[in-house]
């Protein structure tokens, strides 16, 4: 079994720095299975989010796992439709409350539209009830998360974004680190968009060291100081992911690696107006409710 390296957060909690991710797996039998399996596997850190309506697959599996729950790193995510600050508490316990847990270890903003400034206020006040351990972001750009620490009294330790091979956003990438906030990638094998696992750069790669194109990638992430949450249901493909810390890759496979990158994200533009509109804007307008 994988021993998995943690990382220190800004505010002296501590996470891993490789874990399992469960988007796009709403069916909750499957995912509950497959929490089961990575947490046997031995992953420790569990990413969810009101979102990928799953939240209570992963707390059964938890119980299910016999793993105990203080050894356990529990990621959830709140949805901009609770972007209020009487919202999000609700939202907080809502999520407590599905995952079958007293406290999460790490609460994030999943987008940052709406009232984040409310939003984060209730994450601050559950913070210091006991009820999150560590607050941060998802998706936010440098001005939002600067924004959001120079008016607000806690500073997110986590901005979870899209970071993979053909987006490998570097000046984000910095300025986050720069302000000790981790960052942490979701995508990281852009689901395979552009062939990824059958590129003969990776392969290449991934044969000198007798490791796969998805081992390589994971590599690649971490050495650049990014926590990484690839996701699976498959056990194999887990077990695959997670063995990724017996290698590395050299000054020149890096520097081949950021030869790759497209600069254009492989999902959606998150300034765009237009997809803001189509993606958030029903959601957004709830709070108008």
């Amino acid at each position: 079994m994988a021993n998995v390296p943690t990382i220190k957060l800004n505010d002296g909690h501590e996470m891993p720095q490789l874990g399992f991710g469960v988007f796009q797996v709403p069916d909750l039998k499957e995912c509950e299975d497959a929490v089961v399996a990575a947490l046997q596997a031995g992953y420790r850190l569990l990413d969810t989010a009101t979102a990928y309506q799953n939240e209570e697959a992963v707390g059964r599996a938890i119980k299910r796992s016999g793993v105990p729950r203080d050894d356990i790193f529990v990621t959830s995510k709140l949805w901009v439709s609770d972007f209020t600050y009487d919202r999000a508490k609700r939202g907080i316990d809502a999520s407590l409350e599905r995952l079958g847990l007293d406290y999460l270890d790490l609460y994030l903003l999943h987008q940052p539209y709406g009232d984040t400034m409310g939003a984060w206020r209730a994450l601050e006040e559950a913070q210091q009830a006991g009820k999150i351990r560590s607050i941060g972001v998802s998706n936010f750009y440098a001005d939002q998360l600067k924004n959001l620490e120079l008016t607000m009294n806690v500073k997110p330790v986590i901005n979870q974004i899209e970071v993979n091979p053909w987006y490998q956003q570097p000046t984000e990438v910095a300025f986050n680190q720069g302000e000790d906030v981790r960052v942490e990638a979701w995508a990281p094998f852009a689901e395979g968009k552009h062939d990824i696992f059958t590129n003969e750069t990776i392969a290449a790669i991934a044969k000198a060291h007798g490791k796969t194109v998805g081992q390589v990638i994971l590599r690649w992430l971490l050495q650049r100081g990014i926590t990484v949450i690839p996701k699976s249901v498959h056990a194999e493909r887990m077990a695959e992911n997670i063995d990724v810390f017996d290698f590395e890759l050299n000054p020149a496979e890096m520097t081949t690696m950021a030869a790759l990158d497209r600069q254009e994200s492989q999902f959606f533009d998150h300034r765009d107006p237009v997809t803001i509109e189509q993606i958030f804007g029903s959601s957004l307008k709830q709070l108008k409710e």
